[in-house]
Order: structure tokens, then sequence, then C-alpha cells
């Protein structure tokens, strides 16, 4: 064959076929290398391009707690370039939120957060560091601290004399009346968040609609997170425009909240009377921010997100709670005979129940706990991100792989509970186990440096209203309804999908 011949067909072969051979070669050479140094956990089967994506469905929480139980409690998924520990037991989350806790405590990025909490700069979903730690010393010691927490407790018991106020305005004499407790719960904790962290109430359909809307966003699926190629599956769906259109409304809400409390201070510097002592969340932060006490400016963008925090964290996984407490205790008359009893054995004769008898209600607390471990308010927590390669329970995780922690699978291990799908407080009131993050068999608020700081903000009105609902009120389902719609929303934070709605009437001493 001719030179000529050589240079015109098999030369430009020779580029792609040395390719092809070098990575034939790499290809014979890499698995058992990879089975001699790399031990990933164990993964269902994928799909091309998406990866494991269609096997999350609209209710993942569900749907990775079955695919757990085939694969493990470590599981590693792929959706779409993103690798996903799925983490199912509780010693796989002890591992996750205790031993390694630092490793796991970045977050990981999301178009969805980046848009709604102005690019992570809340306590949430801000990467872990210094500003980090610095805006989360802020949050606890103004707001969440326990000093702070109790300084609100006229507050609290004003809203929940209002509501029952208002239920008990509604009734008729001795007959029942049907109560849409989920809107009264979601209108009361917003009352009670709204004053202490803004200084008075902001409500309305509007306002809890925006709410809603949020909060569902929140847990929404973006395809531009997990196959950057298909950003634009995201506009065509209108996932893009129903951001945008939040975002805006919280930005302008959040405007009018900040631009309020700057004219306040204004006033107060002027010398107005009877204003000194009377600084909320958003008073302090303006504080902060004039003095530069925290070592780096703190700018309008982050005190907007702070206060964005502390409204929407602290209003919707606590009406959550109590919804479903309430909603358990319609379908049990048993447990709510016995939380009756008890409050109302406490209250004696007087009219309501107080801050300071809620440590005597044992079996109100063993109520809530187990509503705690049967409907977790946000079923897989807020996803974690690895900063290093390490191991994990012997499997190989790599840096930049994303963690989800299915605390509604583990407050359903049978290896952990005896008959998990029964709701049983009972189960709690000879046990040591808490919802404070040292103990993994029940973490609905998270663990370790990036567990929820609102518990004792969340738990202390939960129990309040429970437990003045069960003393001035007997409970049972509307007439015609035999058994509760138990149908869960989609979202961050799983509520009903319809609103409780229950019969109620005075109770007779």
């Amino acid at each position: 064959m001719s030179s000529e011949l050589l240079r015109q067909y098999l030369y430009p072969l020779l580029i792609p076929f040395t390719f092809f051979i070098l990575l034939l070669f790499k290809w014979l050479l890499s698995p058992s290398t990879t089975r001699k140094h790399h031990r990933p956990p164990p993964s269902p089967p994928k799909l091309p391009i998406l990866g494991n994506l269609h096997q999350i469905g609209s209710r993942p929480h569900f749907s990775l707690a079955n695919l757990s139980l085939k694969h493990g409690p470590l599981m590693l998924l792929r959706l779409g370039r993103v690798p996903v520990l799925v983490v199912s037991s509780a010693d796989a989350a002890r591992e996750i939120m205790k031993t390694q806790d630092l490793v796991f405590s970045n977050r990981p990025k999301s178009r969805i957060f980046e848009k709604l909490v102005y690019d992570n700069k809340d306590v949430a979903m801000a990467p872990y560091g210094e500003y980090w730690r610095q805006m989360k010393s802020v949050f606890v010691l103004h707001l969440l601290s326990n000093k702070r927490v109790r300084s609100f407790s006229p507050v609290r018991e004003e809203e929940v004399a209002n509501l029952i106020a208002d239920i008990e305005g509604s009734l008729s004499s001795g007959s029942p009346t049907t109560v849409n407790l989920g809107e009264r719960f979601a209108a009361l904790t917003n009352d009670v968040v709204c004053r202490v962290a803004f200084g008075r109430k902001y409500g309305g359909k509007r306002f809890k609609a925006m709410l809603m809307e949020f909060a569902e966003l929140l847990g929404a699926l973006s395809f531009g997170d997990y196959i950057p190629w298909l950003a634009w599956v995201d506009r065509v769906s209108g996932l893009d425009e129903r951001m945008d259109k939040v975002a805006k409304e919280f930005d302008d809400f959040l405007d009018e909240v900040v631009e309020e409390h700057v004219q306040k201070r204004m006033k107060y510097e002027g010398g107005v009377d009877g204003q000194e002592g009377k600084e909320d969340f958003v008073d302090i932060l303006l504080s902060i921010q004039k003095e530069s006490s925290l070592g780096f400016p703190i700018d309008k963008v982050s005190i907007k997100a702070l206060i964005l925090d502390a409204f929407a964290a602290g209003t919707d996984t606590t009406y959550t709670v109590l919804e479903w407490a309430m909603t358990e205790l319609l379908r049990h008359p048993n447990a709510m005979g016995r939380a009756q009893a008890e409050v109302r054995r406490i209250a004696g004769h007087k009219s309501s129940i107080a801050e300071d008898d809620l440590d005597q209600l044992r079996y109100l607390k063993a109520v809530i706990k187990e509503t705690l471990r049967s409907h977790p308010p946000i079923p897989l927590l807020v996803p974690r991100e690895s900063t290093q390669d390490t191991k994990v329970m012997g499997y190989d995780i790599a840096a930049g792989t994303r963690v989800i922690v299915n605390t509604w699978a583990i407050g359903r291990d049978p290896s952990l509970w005896n008959s998990p799908e029964e709701f049983r407080p009972e189960r709690f009131l000879n046990s040591s186990i808490d919802f404070k993050g040292h103990d993994f068999e029940l973490i609905p608020f998270g663990a370790g440096r990036r567990g929820c700081p609102g518990i004792a903000f969340s738990i202390v009105v939960d129990e309040l209203v429970l437990a003045n609902l069960l003393h001035k009120f007997d409970w049972r389902l509307p007439d015609g309804v035999e058994q509760l719609d138990m149908t869960e929303s989609i979202g961050l934070t799983i509520h009903k999908k319809f609103p409780l709605v229950a019969s109620a009437t005075i109770a007779i001493p």
C-alpha cells in the first residue's frame, strides 16, 4: 500500500484507535483496583443520565424507606450526576451526626434554597464555616436561648388564651361545633412567632398561602441541581416562575418588616418615651449591624435571611406537630381520654393550663414524642454534605456526597420499636428516649452541629396548646366522618394534605 493511501485511510484512524486502546487498558485494570481500595455502599440499579431519580416518587421518605429494606441502612443513590447517601438506621445516623459530625456538617448547594433563602445566608442552609457559626450564635443567643424562650411565656399564654376563647365563642349552648384545627394551629403559631420576632402580628389568607407555597417549594425537585443540562425542565414545568414569585413576595414582606423597625428605631433615638426594653429580634439584628459587633459586617440581606429562618422554621413545623398530634388522638379515643384525664387532674379548679404546669404532664409529653416518632415534621431532615473522603460503617464515602437522613424510616424501624405502625404514647412513659438529639432512635430535629436550635421554642408551644385544648373541650370526629384522611402533603415539611377538622363541645367540670 502506498504512503499516500496510508495517509488518506489509516492515519486518520490512528488517534481514535490509540485512544480506544488506552481506555480499554484502563478499564481492564480498574476493577481489581476498585475492589481492593474502594467499597461503596450498596446501590439499587440505575438508569442512564437519570440514575435513581425515577425511584424517588411523590413521597420520598416512603420510597427511600422501601429501597433501604432491600439495600440496607446505608444506601448510595445517584440522582443525575449527584451521589446521595441515604441513612435509614439509628446506628448509621449516629455515625453521621455524632461520630463524624464535623465531616458531614456542610450543606449542599441547591438552586431552590439559594433562590428562596438569600443565596444561603440563613442559618439552616449556610455552608459550614465562620459565617454560619456567627449567624447561629446570634440566632440562638437572641431568640432561642433558654432564657429568651422563657421570656416569651406571656406571649405564648396570651395567644393560646385567645385561641381557646375564639373556639369557645364559636360554640353554641352545649351543642358541638365543627372547628378547623389545621387553620387555627397555623394562625396561632404564626402569631406567636411574629410577635416575638417582629414585634407585632402579620397574617391573612394571602400570608398563609405564601408560607404554604414556600414550604412546598423547599421540598421540590429541581432537575437543574442534578442534571444541569436539563435545567430548562424547571422553566418549562413552572418551577422557576414559582420560585421567583415566592422569593419576591417574601422579600417585599421582609423589606416591610425591616423598614418598620428602622423607622421605629429613629423614633427611639429621638427620645420617644416608653419604648426602652421592648426590643424584638429584628431590633437586635439592626443593633448588631450598627455596632459591627460580629467582627465582620452584617448586611440587610443577612438580616432578612435570619428573620426568614425565624419565621418559616418557627411556624410550619410547630403547627404540623400539633395537627398530627390531634389527628392521632382523635383516631385513638383511649389515648385522648387518658391525656384529658391527666390534664384536668393537674389543672384542678384552674381555668387553664399554664407553662409552669407542663412538667407534670407526663402522658401529654409522651403523646408529643409518639407524634414526632410517627410523623416527624421534616422526615428527611435537611440534607448534609461530606467535606472529605471518609469511611462510614466500613463503606467508603467520597467528598461532596450529599447525605439524606430518613428519620421517618428510623422512627418506624421494627428493630428499635415494638409495633412501630401503631400509635402508642405509653411506649415513652418508662423510657428515657428524648428528641433533643442525643438518642438517635428519635431525631425529628436532627442532631449535632446542624441540629435544629429551636426545639425548646417549638415544643413548649405544642405542649401548651394541646394541654389547653384537652382541658377546655371534648373532641370527636365530625358527624358523618368515620375515619380521618391521613394523606400527606408534599414539600420539605410533611403536614396533612387536608386541614384537620374536628367537633368540639365545652367540657363539663
